[in-house]
């Protein structure tokens, strides 16, 4: 599936070859599939994927302004507001004041909220047990070293980060 370049970095086929079974098609149609099996599993919660997202977000970035908590999901932060507003009606969230900016609050999980949340660890436990059906430890642990490497090598790219070269490819012996 995979060519070599002069320099031993492995290289998708061009597009003349089929495209969906290029690296970046699979982990879309993976992220897409996965995310659609959660949903399907969050209904029993009575939880939207942009309900359930926020709450993760915020269980990940507790303390965090609304400002913050938009950027990390990529959301407006009107967007958020209005979710917010819905998930403090429903007693999950809680806005405080921001000790840094009297204009701001601060998003936290209440305890109904919290709770919740470990239900929530557990489908998505769920998911990832039945996606990684038949995939040995070794070839999870390869993936993921991967795929940090990509994310590594993405970021360092990113606008405001500082450009640097990418690392040498390893060897599988390394």
């Amino acid at each position: 599936m995979y060519a070599e370049t002069p320099d031993k970095r492995p290289m998708a086929p061009s597009a003349k070859y089929d495209p969906t079974q290029s690296l970046g098609f699979l982990i879309s149609d993976v992220t897409r599939l996965l995310r659609q099996e959660f949903n399907r599993r969050a209904q029993g919660l009575g939880l939207s994927q942009a309900q359930w997202r926020a709450l993760v977000a915020l269980a990940l970035h507790e303390g965090a302004n609304q400002k913050t908590l938009a950027e990390a999901l990529e959301i407006q932060p009107m967007t958020l507001a209005r979710l917010i507003d819905h998930l403090q009606g429903t007693g999950l969230v809680e806005r405080r004041p921001d000790p840094a900016d009297r204009r701001a609050f601060c998003l936290y999980l209440t305890d109904k909220g919290q709770f919740l949340m470990e239900e929530v660890w557990q489908l998505a436990e769920e998911t990832r047990d039945l996606a990684q059906a038949g995939i040995t430890l070794a070839e999870l642990k390869t993936m993921t070293r991967a795929l940090e490497k990509m994310k590594a090598n993405l970021l360092r790219v990113a606008p405001g980060a500082e450009h640097q070269p990418a690392p040498a490819l390893q060897t599988e012996s390394q």
